[in-house]
């Protein structure tokens, strides 16, 4: 890069690569703003079931105070019992959501505010991911991942405008904290190093307490301080500076209610026996006065055989704590599908190579010549192209970030993390080689191979932001907020939600409490303002699955189950489609309402699903449409079943292929019924072809006597 001076301001000199570094930043800023603000042309909302959980406890502390926050116990969460809000919850968001907003919110209204967050905490990662690689493979390796991290599909898509969750801050914390970690550890000044360790292990708690996701860069710190002692030989200086991030992080956990990750929990454990592990390993080579490598070789060897068998023995005796099934599910893949519920949630399915390869497409490429390159730098120590330190933790961090992200289509943000450094070094190398960027690796290739070159990477880097069609970074971050097209397959924009809500806060008891299946919860308790018995946290499995057994009784056990669980009202949502034909009413019904959650409740309650559905796990039988609650609840019944491609072909009876076709049928509609609908959204009454989304309110009737 040019080194010109352009400007001197006390002992500082601004150089021009300095303006060419800044200029890129702020490109990949902009970008990173520009493609996650994409959904604002649908309307300017929060996106997805938890911000809207996250604003009311935002609301809760600008309103109340953090006191009264660290002692709210929500009424309107899983009634009657209610929530511990900051015993079960992303506090660091919250905190820093509600603090930001004291000082930048301005005139805005807090909803407006917290709906610019992520967009605003998911750019400046960007900037966070240039530290962390520049300190790992250099500038030019940096910048490119400021760039790559800016149009990453699996991170755009989980921090779009709108999406007040954990992900965008955590992520932002957690960058900045390993960040600063190498950083530290690679500083020759102890006092900028020690400020630095102790920043990281300030930010690693804050970050895992923003998104407890991020207990899995807890794994490849622990596992690059079991490799420390092999790669460095400035024993002194790891002996206590590894302990300072290790013992800090510990120590602020405690600050926390949340057990985040403390001395007694899985993280907490993993840790310090790994930082035990390296002040060990590294006493043993220092007191050694010959085969200082074999001796910390044999203690490693030792280390994994008692770490091993003490797993293998906790699976069974529970000796230690364990952390949750989701968790736990990452680690060992082979737990998929064993908790219904878990499985049930889309987030938490599991990861194909078809959306890998989607993902991270041509990054995959660039990344395996990263690997290549770092472990080809392992025979070749006067390349000077990454420590091997540098090389260890980045190897490490990419192998864990691609496992875990196997099992949870969520945990590819690590993946996609994992790709991006590995891609940028790939690059960079690749640019030194062709180009000569310094003394030591001075280039005979010419010019026009080298125009070739650029050309090629900037093509291959371009493609997945257009193709294909409807599945590339701009596309799909396009999607409008969930809450305006109920979470369905539909592109659609409505306000049947929104209305819905307003109605049950404008004509209901404030003391009424709504039943619903919990994806509802947070909508209902934030913009219904009334209590729920479940909510997006799935805190209480039984009651979870009380719900989904009350769904699918007779409507007299339901109407029992209803009253024990004190509901006052039954809210369910059904995605249908109106079929173009001329004065007739005929509908299909799927596509991500009740309607097609119905088998998870099955699976959740405990049934079997053979009774209530077909062969294609969708279409419901008689018994389903005959004597369980929810099918007297949707309000539209069977007429028939036709071939999706020609209507000729038609069926009273379910034949495989063949689509159920429904018309309109309200059954709970009198105050002889265990329950009564009371309202429907606009969507139900609209009388024209297309996609259409019904949300359902019924009363329970408290005077009805069961026929039992």
């Amino acid at each position: 890069m040019n080194s010109s001076k352009l400007l001197s301001i006390g002992n500082y000199d601004l150089r021009l690569h300095h303006l060419l570094i800044i200029g890129i930043l702020v490109l990949s800023f902009t970008i990173s703003f520009l493609l996650r603000s994409q959904p604002i042309e649908h309307g300017f909302e929060l996106n997805e079931f938890d911000p809207f959980f996250n604003y009311r406890a935002t609301q809760y502390i600008v309103d109340n105070g953090i006191d009264a926050y660290f002692n709210w116990n929500d009424d309107l969460s899983w009634y009657p019992h209610g929530r511990n809000i900051s015993a079960s919850s992303q506090i660091l968001l919250h905190l820093t959501a509600a603090s930001t907003y004291s000082i930048f919110g301005g005139n805005s209204s807090l909803y407006d505010f917290t709906i610019m967050f992520p967009v605003i905490f998911g750019s400046l990662t960007s900037i966070a991911i240039f530290a962390l690689v520049r300190v790992i493979g250099g500038t030019t390796a940096g910048l490119i991942s400021a760039m790559l991290f800016s149009v990453s599909l699996p991170i755009l898509i989980r921090s779009p405008i709108g999406w007040f969750k954990s992900e965008p801050l955590g992520l932002f914390f957690s960058i900045l904290a390993v960040y600063l970690l190498l950083s530290g550890l690679n500083s020759k000044n102890k006092k900028v190093a020690f400020s630095k360790l102790l920043s990281a292990g300030i930010l690693t708690t804050f970050s895992i307490s923003a998104w407890g996701g991020n207990q899995f860069f807890i794994i490849p710190i622990g596992i690059f301080f079991i490799v420390l002692p092999f790669m460095r030989k400035d024993h002194k200086f790891l002996i206590w500076a590894v302990p300072t991030f290790s013992f800090t992080t510990l120590l602020v956990s405690l600050g926390f209610e949340r057990g985040i990750i403390d001395a007694s929990s899985f993280g907490g454990i993993f840790l310090l026996v790994t930082t035990s592990f390296l002040i060990i390993c590294t006493l043993i080579q220092n007191f050694s006065s010959k085969n200082k490598t074999r001796n910390a070789l044999l203690f490693l060897i030792a280390f994994l055989i008692v770490g091993s068998s003490i797993f293998v023995l906790n699976s069974s005796l529970d000796l230690l704590p364990k952390p949750s099934h989701r968790y736990l599910n990452a680690i060992n893949p082979f737990l998929t599908t064993t908790d219904p519920l878990v499985d049930s949630v889309s987030e938490h399915a599991t990861t194909t190579l078809a959306q890998s390869f989607m993902f991270n497409s041509v990054l995959i490429i660039f990344g395996g010549i990263g690997v290549w390159l770092l472990i080809k730098n392992l025979h070749n120590p006067n390349q000077n192209f990454i420590s091997n330190d540098m090389l260890s933790f980045t190897l490490i961090f990419g192998l864990v970030g691609i496992y875990v992200s196997s099992t949870f289509l969520r945990l590819e943000l690590f993946a996609s993390i994992s790709v991006i450094i590995l891609s940028s070094l790939g690059i960079s190398f690749l640019i030194q080689q062709f180009f000569g960027t310094n003394q030591k690796h001075k280039s005979d290739i010419k010019k026009p191979i080298k125009f070739i070159f650029a050309g090629g990477i900037i093509f291959l880097l371009t493609v997945p932001l257009v193709y294909p069609p409807n599945s590339n970074a701009i596309a799909l971050t396009q999607s409008p907020p969930t809450i305006l097209n109920g979470g369905t397959v539909s592109p659609m924009v409505t306000n049947d939600w929104h209305e819905t809500l307003l109605w049950i806060k404008s004509n209901t008891n404030k003391n009424a409490v709504v039943a619903s299946w919990w994806d509802y919860g947070y909508w209902i308790q934030t913009l219904g303002e009334r209590a729920t018995l479940a909510d997006n946290s799935t805190l209480n499995t039984k009651i979870i699955q009380n719900i989904a057994k009350m769904l699918l009784s007779s409507p007299d056990d339901a109407w029992n189950s209803l009253n024990t669980m004190q509901a006052d009202y039954v809210v369910i949502f059904v995605s249908a489609s109106q079929l173009n034909l001329e004065s007739t009413q005929l509908y299909t019904l799927g596509g991500g309402g009740d309607e097609s959650k119905k088998q998870w409740f099955m699976r959740i309650g405990g049934f079997d699903e053979t009774k209530f559905v077909y062969s294609d796990g969708l279409s419901g039988t008689n018994l389903f449409w005959e004597q369980t609650l929810l099918g007297k609840m949707i309000p539209y019944s069977i007429l028939g079943y036709v071939h999706p491609n020609n209507l000729g072909q038609q069926s009273e009876s379910y034949v495989p292929g063949f689509v159920g076709i429904y018309e309109k049928d309200v059954k709970l509609d009198s105050d002889d019924e265990p329950l009564k609908l009371v309202h429907a959204s606009p969507g139900f009454y609209k009388d024209e072809p297309g996609h259409k989304l019904v949300v359902l309110v019924y009363e329970i009737n408290k005077n009805y006597t069961p026929t039992k």
